[in-house]
């Protein structure tokens, strides 16, 4: 059995810097403190830093008066910002920067008085975030079927802005039907707002698939990111998306001799380390196992912490 590795795959620098986040500052303030929603889509992750003492809950009325609060990495809508302070608390903003950038894209549209559509996927945190930034409503276009059917009151007076962790190539399509349907959309480069991570561990899985018969890729079933790498790599070659080793199921190795691995955005390294060994003790031939790491882009982007945390 070959062993292939995606490059790169798993945490981003908005990941790691969200990460940081809470993890200094529990150094800095202790425990508890909390975070308003999952600091990022990544149960292993999660429970590492409730362990550590971070609480995390789903509501700003859930946090006691006077509170640290932090904001996940999906960013947060207007009102939750506005009950915190309502509620006194000493907030730290973990959003991603790309996030942020797509936030600050739409507050300038709306200032502008464009119609804004949404491309993503309803219910996640940072489509709801991202719509819960500006005042007016925001038409949340999740798929191609709905890009064709949409509704807008003013189609002289549109633009749009996606959500950071699509599949570029359906985002294209998606953008496609629109600028044909709405002639004076006000365009950009479809792809503007997928950050860079997603464009990259993308394009690492569809070189990947080309060269394996099998692909897992771990990642929380929650995870946008996750989702959209395995949806990719399943257009070449069987793949499951898994969040542990433990969920490797033994009749998916049959007559498959090289296994591609890749992470999405949110998973540590060491799942990644889990599943080599689980793959290893699955094998007929644990010995006769090799791991090879798959040319690609070296990330080296950095987000600086917030002021309150930097030494």
């Amino acid at each position: 059995m070959e062993i292939i590795l995606a490059e790169p795959r798993g945490f981003c620098a908005g990941v790691t810097r969200a990460i940081d986040i809470v993890e200094k500052a529990l150094e800095k303030f202790g425990a508890p403190i909390y975070v308003r929603h999952e600091i990022v889509h990544n149960k292993f992750v999660v429970e590492n830093l409730r362990q550590k003492g971070a609480i995390f809950v789903e509501e700003i009325t859930d946090i006691p008066q006077n509170s640290l609060v932090i904001f996940s990495a999906h960013g947060v809508s207007k009102k939750v910002e506005e009950d915190a302070k309502n509620k006194n608390l000493k907030i730290i903003d973990a959003t991603c920067p790309l996030v942020s950038k797509v936030h600050r894209e739409a507050k300038k549209y709306e200032s502008e008085d464009y119609e804004i559509i949404l491309i993503g996927h309803k219910g996640h945190p940072e489509v709801e975030g991202t719509s819960g930034q500006v005042t007016k409503p925001v038409i949340i276009v999740s798929d191609e079927d709905k890009a064709r059917t949409v509704k807008i009151k003013n189609p002289e007076k549109i633009a749009y802005v996606t959500q950071t962790t699509l599949s570029v190539d359906d985002t294209k399509k998606i953008v496609q039907i629109i600028e044909e349907r709405f002639p004076s959309l006000k365009r950009g480069l479809a792809t503007k707002d997928i950050c860079y991570a997603t464009q990259n561990r993308q394009d690492a899985i569809r070189e990947l698939a080309k060269k394996v018969d099998l692909i897992l890729v771990i990642g929380a079933q929650n995870s946008s990111n996750s989702n959209r790498l395995r949806d990719l790599a399943s257009e070449y070659v069987e793949s499951h998306l898994i969040n542990l080793d433990n969920e490797i199921n033994k009749e998916w190795l049959k007559e498959k001799n090289k296994i591609g691995i890749s992470a999405g955005a949110s998973a540590p390294e060491i799942l990644v380390k889990n599943v080599i060994e689980r793959l290893k003790k699955m094998s007929d031939n644990p010995e006769e196992v090799k791991v090879y790491g798959m040319n690609g882009i070296k990330e080296n982007v950095y987000f600086a912490l917030p002021r309150e945390l930097r030494k």
